[in-house]
């Protein structure tokens, strides 16, 4: 392999002649194998427009040259497209607050300035990661605001998602208005409800989450660009703070807006710790639902039997035609995981000291894990569950004829004593509600047909 020396202040190293990575992303991919997992496609993307915004806001400063601004913004725009990907080489979990992953971007796009501009990579006196590439910039702003473009970009994907379940549950909630069921509390029979009750119940779950969402959208667009190294603007023009925010803006389609006190905003991550918790508020919604149907969907002879879920895949590799709930099993598992991640989040969030946290880095693997892992549960939810679950309308109305639960409607009629001992018989006996209460002639058998009419109980 061909070789070029390049040296930074630790000293020399040889980096492969033909890589667009530089010393320090060497040292900082030889010290963090810890994941084992690369930047996302999207925090790439966003590295890559933050270069390009700020490359634009120095050449308006005059602090950079044209042809050096044209040739990053060029080197940026083919990482937006996808090129070089593969040269990011850092682990997404790494030290020193993401400083491999700043000068991993500022390498890249310098040495691909560089060869637009018709150097050898490795030149940096033609292009230079750091005076150039890196100028009004720390890793410190760049790196949490590249963390907040991306959570963006995830987010909205995930709303999306949810936006499709939403419309699902509504569907379904109309669908299975007219089936009538039992109503379950503590597992133990309580009063009838529509189907299409429940279903309304767990959409209205879901509009609150998407609430929730927009919110850590906004929360997201607060961003500490132009405060450095600790949020007081050193090394950066006065004119850069005022326009990298509005340029970047342009840059990413997103109204981004400048933290009004960089230095809390550069210290601060408590943002991190409430978008965490809405994903985690949504996961736990999700999971609950999951429960509720494989519970209904249960047997499909000796559980409850009121729903049937979609047939997927086989769900033993020992006892023929079992079909097990598969999907809302992996909605749970995804709400368990991002419960998991919160807690690192939460830690991660309260370790940072004084000026700056460190812990970034971990944050964001967490967070976009989380994003990424909600919004395929919610796409697999939509399309391999709810949209094909169909009612067992006969079997719900007789577990409602004969259940002991229809009694609380007689209770305003004969008392609460009364009623619990007729339950209490109808238990015993095996006898429906209906003809242990005619059997007492409290009540005439035209009354109790009158009163004990399930669906005027919903």
């Amino acid at each position: 392999m061909n070789y070029r020396i390049e040296r930074d202040s630790i000293g020399e190293r040889k980096v492969p002649a033909d890589a667009y990575y530089g010393v320090q992303s060497l040292r900082g991919h030889e010290n963090f194998h810890i994941t084992g997992r690369p930047l996302l496609p999207e925090f790439i993307e966003s590295l890559a427009e933050i270069k390009m915004a700020c490359a634009l806001t120095n050449y308006n400063d005059k602090v950079i040259s044209k042809n050096v601004c044209e040739a990053i913004c060029q080197a940026c725009r083919e990482i937006m497209e996808g090129k070089f990907h593969d040269q990011f080489i850092c682990d997404q979990v790494q030290g020193s607050a993401g400083t491999t992953i700043n000068m991993n971007a500022n390498e890249v796009i310098a040495n691909r300035a560089i060869e637009i501009l018709g150097g050898q990579k490795g030149n940096y006196s033609i292009v230079h990661p750091n005076d150039h590439v890196n100028r009004s910039q720390s890793t410190n702003d760049v790196i949490p605001t590249a963390g907040k473009i991306t959570a963006i970009k995830l987010l909205k994907k995930a709303r999306e998602q949810l936006i499709r379940l939403d419309n699902a549950l509504s569907r379904k909630e109309k669908e299975f208005w007219g089936v009538l069921k039992m109503g379950r509390t503590e597992m133990q029979d309580a009063v009838p409800i529509r189907l299409g009750q429940e279903f309304g119940a767990y959409r209205q779950a879901v509009s609150r989450d998407l609430i929730r969402f927009d919110h850590a959208i906004e929360e997201m667009k607060v961003v500490n660009m132009g405060g450095t190294a600790i949020g007081t603007s050193i090394d950066a023009e006065p004119e850069f703070v005022k326009n990298i925010v509005p340029t970047l803006s342009m840059v990413t389609g997103i109204d981004l807006r400048q933290c009004s006190d960089l230095v809390d905003g550069t210290q601060n991550l408590d943002c991190w710790a409430y978008v965490s918790s809405v994903l985690k508020t949504c996961a736990i919604s999700l999971s609950k639902m999951a429960h509720d149907l494989m519970l209904m969907s249960s047997g499909p002879r000796t559980g409850f039997g009121e729903i049937n879920l979609p047939s997927k895949q086989n769900g033993s590799s020992i006892m023929p035609g079992k079909v097990n709930p598969v999907v809302p099993e992996a909605v749970s598992q995804i709400a368990y995981l991002i419960i998991g991640n919160d807690t690192t989040i939460m830690m991660a969030t309260e370790a940072g000291q004084l000026e700056l946290n460190a812990y970034e880095p971990v944050i964001f693997y967490k967070l976009f894990e989380s994003i990424k892992a909600i919004t395929g549960g919610i796409q697999t939810l939509v399309d391999n569950c709810i949209m094909d679950i169909t009612a067992n309308e006969q079997h719900c109305r007789d577990l409602v004829e004969n259940s002991v639960g229809i009694i609380t409607v007689i209770t305003p009629y004969v008392g609460y004593q009364t009623a619990a001992d007729i339950a209490k018989e109808a238990i015993r006996t095996g006898k429906s509600v209906r003809t242990v209460l005619k059997s007492k002639h409290i009540l005439s058998d035209e009354e109790v047909d009158r009163i004990l009419v399930p669906d005027k109980m919903v």
